[in-house]
């Protein structure tokens, strides 16, 4: 059954999820075409190689496409579905959740007729008039997989397992067809499934997290190697040869594309962290949410750093939303963002980036909590390294540097003008900024007001 439509058709497509997350595969539809929907309910959910996120309607209405098929995976905007908007005439009236899907978890409904109209939407999903369309009919739903057909699990998943030495197989999944979702993986870590899980340490006291690209540079001394730990070390390496992961090439990629954009200039600064040090140590803090409050109140003073450069396209944002890298170890790393930090205190700050930072390991992101970034830190400092040139995280205009904390002799002057050698806890803050939307005046000068709050730091 058909009948004609004036609706408006709205395109649903893959959302942007990050600095470096370029694609997305489908890995399941919870609609069919035909289906009546509300807005922000979700249709299908999408997977990358760092976020499982479920993308939600756009508008009310009625299922008119379905383009991209599950496990398919897609460029960043690519159109995943249409909906008829105004959801008014019949497209067959929605179906029950046990029919939505096949166990091929593809949608068995019909794609639109290749006669239907084109959708038009701008950036937020608003669609504007398009010429009438037909939805098609719904098909029949496609046959049941057999039992024995091998599972497929979506990237998210596979990750997971592997870092935690699961095996799949050993999983009841909860998501349609039986198939196994993220939160199935995550409940069966948290139940103590695998043996590979981190356990408490001797006494009770919790297993350590892992350390944040951006946090301390203080590491505690390494264990001496064992015997067959010397050993491999010591065996020549294999030779290997084979493409880059798809996580590293999205990485190059968006940086190289950032180095071909952006004007890059470095300016470097010496800080004496004294202060710092003896206001985070019984807080049990890092140096990181200190050097981030003293940061936003730097751009208080100095807004042309918090900024957009698209194009010709220069956008000073109001509220201050600092992106912090985390490592994802061999998987890359991401960018969450700390939504309007100049509203939260050190510890606001600290508990904000700690929270972030735990979500990225385990895949949880939003991808609210990966965009709108309006300033960036960044810190490969707790690997001892002093001095780095950071890639702009476009498009923005400017991004910080913290390096690791070190003890330094350092010639320090008294009240009376009495100089002396005194040793201090010292680091190098880099300023990477783009020379199309800043001069270096202006970089010289934000990085001398963040020394000056840091090195004057007021409990």
């Amino acid at each position: 059954m058909s009948s004609s439509r004036t609706d408006v058709l709205v395109d649903v497509t893959m959302p942007q999820m990050g600095v470096s997350v370029a694609e997305g595969t489908v890995v399941e539809w919870r609609v069919e075409v035909g289906d009546r929907v509300a807005a922000d309910q979700t249709i299908c959910e999408i997977s990358t190689d760092k976020i499982d996120t479920d993308v939600p309607s756009p508008v009310s209405g009625v299922v008119a496409e379905i383009v991209v098929p599950v496990e398919t995976t897609v460029s960043v905007g690519t159109v995943l579905a249409r909906i008829a908007a105004s959801g008014s005439g019949d497209a067959g009236g929605p179906r029950g959740a046990d029919d939505a899907l096949g166990d091929a978890g593809g949608p068995g409904g019909a794609i639109g007729a290749p006669g239907a109209a084109a959708s038009v939407a701008d950036a937020n999903g608003a669609g504007t008039a398009a010429p009438p369309a037909e939805i098609a009919p719904r098909r029949e739903l496609p046959a049941r997989r057999p039992a024995a057909a091998p599972r497929r699990y979506s990237p998210v998943v596979q990750r997971i397992a592997a870092e935690h030495g699961i095996d799949l197989s050993e999983i009841e999944g909860t998501g349609r067809g039986g198939r196994v979702s993220k939160r199935d993986v995550l409940a069966f870590v948290a139940a103590g499934g695998s043996a590979a899980l981190e356990r408490p340490l001797p006494g009770g006291a919790p297993a350590p997290e892992p350390p944040l690209h951006i946090e301390s540079p203080y590491r505690p001394e390494p264990a001496p190697p064992s015997a067959a730990a010397a050993a491999a070390a010591a065996a020549p390496l294999a030779p290997h040869t084979g493409r880059l992961p798809r996580m590293r090439r999205q990485i190059g990629e968006r940086m190289k594309l950032s180095l071909e954009t952006a004007a890059h200039c470095t300016t470097w600064i010496e800080v004496d962290m004294s202060r710092i040090e003896a206001a985070r140590a019984p807080l049990g803090y890092t140096a990181l949410p200190f050097v981030a409050r003293a940061t936003v109140a730097a751009l208080r003073e100095h807004p042309a750093l918090n900024a957009w450069l698209e194009g010709d396209r220069y956008t000073r944002p109001q509220d201050i939303n600092l992106g912090i890298a985390v490592s994802l170890g061999d998987d890359g790393l991401i960018v969450p963002v700390v939504q309007r930090a100049h509203e939260l205190s050190v510890e606001g700050l600290a508990a904000r980036i700690r929270g972030l930072a735990r979500r990225a390991r385990s895949r949880e992101l939003t991808p609210d909590e990966v965009r709108g970034g309006t300033f960036t830190i960044t810190n490969p400092g707790q690997y001892g390294s002093i001095m780095a040139t950071p890639i702009i995280n476009q498009p923005q205009v400017a991004i910080l540097d913290l390096e690791a904390v070190t003890k330094h002799p350092v010639v320090v002057t008294d009240a009376d003008g009495n100089d002396s050698i005194a040793i201090r806890p010292t680091t190098i803050l880099g300023l990477s900024w783009d020379h199309r939307a800043l001069d270096g005046a202006q970089a010289a000068q934000f990085l001398a007001t963040l020394k000056r709050n840091l090195e004057g730091w007021r409990a």
